[in-house]
This record gives structure tokens, C-alpha cells and sequence, in this order.
């Protein structure tokens, strides 16, 4: 490395909100770290860096062109639709991810989600808080049927690194997993099925495929109306992958019984999101990735991202 490197950090604090450490990425060389970066300023903070790294803040066309040093984009996940990687390639900006950080975390969210609906473990424990326990004349209660999980069918949405670990830990539970993605039968932990089929035949349906051009709200009215009326809908995936206006109307008129949902199509939502407001519906706040061991991976894998970059062979790249 002939010079040290002016490494721009535009949104850190989700990934580190203070319990790791940016040292490994500083001996590579000066960074400008932000917590957060407006929209509006990514353009003039980024336009002196030879590195940007990224978890969500946005790095466009305009960002790249006139980031003239710009030699590298670390994104700090998986995704990576917040860059424009095209334009990346026409400035000779190479573009890396982290292709696999959350496997167990995304995973065990999933399961967190299925036995909250199965269980309701926090509404429960609200009643308790709330004297309903004390005051109720049975040993017993609870605000809504228990579900036992075992003999209930799970419909995978795409069978990758964290649907296959959602399968596993289905299938401990004696659940019987069907599975729909582009690759068909190339798992044995479920039954390939077609997505019509995965849609109507199962108790559940978990989303974990990435969001792209073909798929974007793919799960709308008329796809939920497939679905079994005592279904459940989980999405640890992509919000964009759901019509949530359609959602939300399914839900409220009973079309479908339950959904838990960790992502949402705008994040943070605005306050008129129809699923904040929708029956039977939990939403937790994209949070499946931040154990701190999968922020861990995340942080060691950027490092080495860059450090493989600055020894001539990038690694994890997208363009």
C-alpha cells in the first residue's frame, strides 16, 4: 500500500453501536466515521474517499461519478441494491459484500416469530403484568389458541443458507417442510414443490429469498388468497417482496389468520403503514441481524474484504 487510505464510514452505528471495534479497518488508514449520513450529503462526504463503507445509506450514480479517489465500496451486508453497481463498474469502483454473516440469527429470529404466533408468549406475559392473571377465576388462560407446531406444514420461499437452517430447525420441531426457489430439488431437508402448490398447501409460508425486479410484491391479494384462512405469513426476508396495502386488508378481513414480520418496503416505515395498524400482525424492527455474533462476522469480513483488496485480490465482489 504506497499511501494510507481515506476510508469513509457512512452509517456504522447499526452495525456498531458501540460494542465492537473499528481498529481493524483504521490500520488501513484515515477514517471519517458517521453514525449516519443524510441522502442529501452522501455525495459531498464520500467525494475525497478512496474507500466507503456501507451498511444502508445509499451510494448512486451521481455519488460514484464525482467521488473521483474512489477506488472501493464495502458493504457492510449482503444486499446489495443500495449501490449502483453498474455505475461502480463503468468508474472501475469494485463493490463488496458479505455474503453470509446471519445464517443462525436470521434463522432463529424466523422461530422466535413462529412460536410468538404459535404460543403467544408476549401477549401472555402482558396480560400477567396487567393483573389479568391475578384477578381471573381459572389456574389457567391464555389470549389466544396455543398452537402445537408438530404435523404443521412450513413452506419455504427460497431454499439458500437461512431457509435451509429454518428447515432444520422445523424439522426438530416435527414440522414437515416444503420448500419453492429457482433451484429446484437440490434439498434434502424439505420437498420441492411449485409456488402455487407451497401457497395453498402450507400451514405457514416464510419468505427467504432477496428481493429482485421479478419478484417485487409477489406476495399480494391474489397470491394470499391462496393460502389456507388459517394460515400464518412470516417475512425475515425483504419487505418489498409484500403488497402490504393487500397484506394488511387480508389480515383484517380474515382472509389470512396471522403474519410476523421483521422487514418492511421503507424503513423506518412512515406512520401510515398499514400493517402497523393491521389484525394479528407482529413487526419487529429489522433487527433478525444484529446479534452481536453476526455483527462480529460482519465487521472481521469487511476487514477482510479490504485487506484483500489492498493485496491485489478483492474478494466477496459484486461487479
Amino acid at each position: 500500500m504506497d499511501k494510507k487510505l481515506k476510508i469513509v464510514v457512512a452509517d456504522g452505528f447499526t452495525l456498531n453501536p458501540g460494542d465492537l471495534s473499528w481498529d481493524t479497518i483504521s490500520k488501513y488508514g484515515d477514517v471519517d466515521y458517521r453514525d449516519r449520513t443524510p441522502p442529501d450529503e452522501m455525495t459531498k462526504v464520500c467525494q475525497d474517499a478512496d474507500v466507503v463503507i456501507t451498511n444502508k445509506a445509499i451510494v448512486n450514480e451521481a455519488t460514484i461519478s464525482q467521488a473521483k479517489k474512489l477506488k472501493l465500496i464495502l458493504i457492510t451486508a449482503t444486499g446489495h441494491n443500495i449501490v449502483d453497481v453498474d455505475a461502480a463498474k463503468r468508474h472501475q469502483v469494485v463493490v463488496c459484500n458479505v455474503p453470509d454473516y446471519g445464517t443462525a440469527s436470521v434463522a432463529q429470529h424466523t422461530l422466535a416469530l413462529l412460536l410468538e404466533l404459535a404460543n403467544r408468549v408476549g401477549a401472555n406475559s402482558r396480560a400477567v403484568a396487567s393483573g389479568e392473571w391475578v384477578s381471573c377465576p381459572d389456574f389457567a388462560f391464555s389470549k389466544g389458541p396455543i398452537v402445537e407446531l408438530e404435523g404443521k406444514r412450513l413452506g419455504i420461499m427460497g431454499m439458500g443458507r437461512i431457509g435451509s437452517q429454518v428447515a432444520r430447525l422445523a424439522l426438530a420441531l416435527g414440522m414437515e417442510v416444503v420448500y419453492h426457489s429457482r433451484r429446484p430439488n437440490t434439498s434434502e431437508l424439505g420437498t420441492y414443490v411449485t409456488l402455487e402448490e407451497l401457497m395453498s398447501g402450507s400451514d405457514i409460508v416464510t419468505l427467504h429469498c432477496p428481493l429482485t425486479r421479478d419478484n417485487a410484491g409477489i406476495i399480494n391479494r391474489a397470491m394470499i388468497r391462496i393460502m389456507k384462512p388459517t394460515a400464518w405469513l412470516i417475512n425475515t426476508s425483504r419487505g418489498g417482496l409484500i403488497h402490504e396495502q393487500d397484506l394488511a386488508d387480508c389480515l383484517n378481513d380474515g382472509t389470512l389468520a396471522a403474519a410476523a414480520v421483521d422487514v418492511l418496503s421503507s424503513e423506518p416505515p412512515s406512520a401510515n403503514n398499514p400493517l402497523l395498524s393491521a389484525r394479528n400482525c407482529i413487526i419487529t424492527p429489522h433487527n433478525a441481524w444484529l446479534s452481536l455474533e453476526a455483527r462480529s462476522r460482519i465487521l472481521r469480513t469487511t476487514e477482510n474484504n479490504l485487506g484483500a483488496f489492498v493485496g491485489g485480490s478483492p474478494r466477496n465482489t459484486v461487479n
